[in-house]
Protein backbone atom coordinates (compact mmCIF):
# COMPACT_ATOMS: atom_id res chain seq x y z
CA UNK A 1 0.00 0.00 0.00
CA UNK A 2 2.57 2.44 0.49
CA UNK A 3 4.55 1.60 -2.46
CA UNK A 4 1.62 2.50 -4.45
CA UNK A 5 0.70 5.88 -2.37
CA UNK A 6 4.49 6.43 -3.01
CA UNK A 7 4.30 5.61 -6.99
CA UNK A 8 1.15 7.86 -7.29
CA UNK A 9 3.31 10.82 -5.77
CA UNK A 10 6.02 10.70 -7.93
CA UNK A 11 3.45 10.50 -10.47
CA UNK A 12 1.50 13.54 -9.68
CA UNK A 13 4.02 15.96 -8.56
CA UNK A 14 5.64 16.33 -12.34
CA UNK A 15 2.12 16.57 -13.49
CA UNK A 16 1.11 19.53 -11.09
CA UNK A 17 5.10 21.18 -11.50
CA UNK A 18 3.79 21.85 -15.33
CA UNK A 19 0.37 23.18 -14.88
CA UNK A 20 1.61 25.54 -11.94
CA UNK A 21 3.98 27.16 -13.95
CA UNK A 22 2.68 29.82 -16.32
CA UNK A 23 4.48 32.11 -18.72
CA UNK A 24 3.43 35.33 -19.15
CA UNK A 25 4.23 36.49 -22.79
CA UNK A 26 1.86 38.88 -25.50
CA UNK A 27 2.79 38.75 -29.28
CA UNK A 28 2.30 42.18 -31.15
CA UNK A 29 2.94 41.82 -34.89
CA UNK A 30 3.60 45.40 -36.95
CA UNK A 31 3.50 45.01 -40.33
CA UNK A 32 3.70 48.68 -43.07
CA UNK A 33 1.23 48.04 -46.12
CA UNK A 34 2.97 50.03 -48.48
CA UNK A 35 0.34 49.36 -51.17
CA UNK A 36 -2.57 50.42 -49.04
CA UNK A 37 -0.48 53.59 -46.65
CA UNK A 38 -1.26 51.89 -43.89
CA UNK A 39 0.41 50.11 -40.46
CA UNK A 40 -1.59 46.81 -39.67
CA UNK A 41 -1.21 45.67 -35.92
CA UNK A 42 -2.10 42.15 -34.30
CA UNK A 43 -1.15 42.28 -30.66
CA UNK A 44 -2.50 38.68 -29.07
CA UNK A 45 -2.83 37.97 -25.35
CA UNK A 46 -3.97 35.11 -22.99
CA UNK A 47 -7.27 35.51 -22.84
CA UNK A 48 -7.00 34.69 -18.51
CA UNK A 49 -4.48 37.23 -18.41
CA UNK A 50 -6.08 40.43 -20.06
CA UNK A 51 -9.21 39.24 -17.68
CA UNK A 52 -7.74 39.32 -14.92
CA UNK A 53 -6.29 42.59 -15.30
CA UNK A 54 -9.30 43.69 -16.44
CA UNK A 55 -11.21 42.87 -13.72
CA UNK A 56 -9.14 43.66 -11.17
CA UNK A 57 -8.67 47.75 -12.72
CA UNK A 58 -12.32 48.12 -13.05
CA UNK A 59 -13.35 46.22 -9.65
CA UNK A 60 -15.49 43.91 -11.65
CA UNK A 61 -16.47 40.38 -13.69
CA UNK A 62 -16.32 40.68 -16.99
CA UNK A 63 -16.27 36.87 -18.20
CA UNK A 64 -14.23 37.33 -21.37
CA UNK A 65 -15.02 35.11 -24.30
CA UNK A 66 -17.95 33.28 -22.08
CA UNK A 67 -21.85 33.56 -23.36
CA UNK A 68 -21.80 35.90 -20.20
CA UNK A 69 -19.26 38.63 -21.89
CA UNK A 70 -19.95 42.36 -20.99
CA UNK A 71 -21.29 43.56 -23.92
CA UNK A 72 -19.56 46.59 -24.14
CA UNK A 73 -16.39 44.72 -23.86
CA UNK A 74 -14.69 46.27 -26.84
CA UNK A 75 -14.81 49.63 -24.95
CA UNK A 76 -12.64 48.10 -21.79
CA UNK A 77 -10.44 46.59 -24.39
CA UNK A 78 -9.84 49.79 -26.47
CA UNK A 79 -9.25 52.45 -23.47
CA UNK A 80 -6.64 50.00 -22.22
CA UNK A 81 -4.72 48.96 -25.15
CA UNK A 82 -4.68 53.32 -25.45
CA UNK A 83 -3.13 53.49 -22.44
CA UNK A 84 -1.01 50.55 -22.31
CA UNK A 85 -0.01 50.23 -26.16
CA UNK A 86 1.57 53.27 -27.86
CA UNK A 87 3.09 53.72 -30.96
CA UNK A 88 5.37 56.61 -32.49
CA UNK A 89 6.19 56.33 -36.14
CA UNK A 90 8.51 59.13 -38.01
CA UNK A 91 8.86 60.92 -34.58
CA UNK A 92 5.10 61.69 -34.07
CA UNK A 93 2.97 59.87 -31.61
CA UNK A 94 0.43 58.15 -33.56
CA UNK A 95 -3.39 56.92 -33.08
CA UNK A 96 -4.64 54.00 -33.95
CA UNK A 97 -8.08 52.55 -34.74
CA UNK A 98 -9.39 49.61 -32.44
CA UNK A 99 -10.54 47.39 -35.54
CA UNK A 100 -12.04 44.78 -33.75
CA UNK A 101 -11.03 41.25 -31.74
CA UNK A 102 -11.03 37.98 -32.36
CA UNK A 103 -11.18 34.39 -30.07
CA UNK A 104 -9.24 31.55 -30.65
CA UNK A 105 -8.64 29.21 -27.82
CA UNK A 106 -7.21 30.81 -24.72
CA UNK A 107 -5.94 33.71 -26.60
CA UNK A 108 -7.62 37.03 -27.94
CA UNK A 109 -5.89 38.60 -31.27
CA UNK A 110 -6.67 42.70 -30.97
CA UNK A 111 -6.55 44.25 -34.92
CA UNK A 112 -5.69 47.56 -34.96
CA UNK A 113 -4.67 50.05 -37.69
CA UNK A 114 -2.98 53.81 -38.18
CA UNK A 115 -4.36 54.69 -42.01
CA UNK A 116 -1.96 57.14 -44.14
CA UNK A 117 1.66 56.16 -43.47
CA UNK A 118 3.60 56.12 -46.72
CA UNK A 119 7.15 55.81 -45.60
CA UNK A 120 8.43 54.49 -41.69
CA UNK A 121 11.59 56.16 -40.91
CA UNK A 122 11.67 55.36 -37.40
CA UNK A 123 8.79 53.25 -35.32
CA UNK A 124 8.68 53.51 -31.03
CA UNK A 125 6.80 51.21 -29.32
CA UNK A 126 5.34 51.48 -26.00
CA UNK A 127 3.89 47.78 -24.34
CA UNK A 128 3.11 47.91 -20.86
CA UNK A 129 0.24 45.45 -21.12
CA UNK A 130 -0.31 43.29 -18.55
CA UNK A 131 3.05 44.50 -16.83
CA UNK A 132 1.02 45.87 -13.51
CA UNK A 133 -0.20 42.58 -12.47
CA UNK A 134 2.21 39.86 -14.23
CA UNK A 135 6.18 40.86 -12.83
CA UNK A 136 7.57 38.13 -15.58
CA UNK A 137 5.35 39.76 -18.49
CA UNK A 138 6.99 40.09 -21.65
CA UNK A 139 5.59 41.41 -24.75
CA UNK A 140 7.36 40.50 -27.78
CA UNK A 141 7.32 43.01 -30.58
CA UNK A 142 8.01 41.37 -34.14
CA UNK A 143 8.10 44.72 -36.85
CA UNK A 144 8.15 44.24 -41.21
CA UNK A 145 8.85 47.71 -43.08
CA UNK A 146 10.77 49.08 -46.07
CA UNK A 147 11.55 44.83 -46.57
CA UNK A 148 13.36 44.36 -42.90
CA UNK A 149 11.92 42.27 -39.96
CA UNK A 150 12.90 43.06 -36.74
CA UNK A 151 12.03 41.70 -33.36
CA UNK A 152 12.49 43.16 -29.59
CA UNK A 153 11.17 41.78 -26.03
CA UNK A 154 9.73 44.12 -23.90
CA UNK A 155 9.20 43.79 -19.64
CA UNK A 156 8.88 45.77 -16.99
CA UNK A 157 12.28 46.73 -16.45
CA UNK A 158 12.38 47.92 -20.52
CA UNK A 159 8.29 48.54 -21.78
CA UNK A 160 9.78 50.70 -24.94
CA UNK A 161 11.70 49.89 -27.96
CA UNK A 162 13.40 52.13 -30.72
CA UNK A 163 13.53 51.31 -33.97
CA UNK A 164 15.44 53.24 -37.08
CA UNK A 165 15.04 51.77 -40.64
CA UNK A 166 17.10 53.61 -43.56
CA UNK A 167 15.79 53.40 -47.14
Amino acid sequence: MKLRKYLLILFIIPLTAFSVHKYYISLCEIEHNEKQNSVQITLGMFIDDIELTLNKNHKTKLNIATVDEYSAIDQYFEEYLNKHFIITINNKLKAYEYIGKEYEDDIVRFYLEIPNIEHIQSISVKNTSLIKFFEDQQNIIKIKANQKHKTFYLNKQNDKGLLNFKN
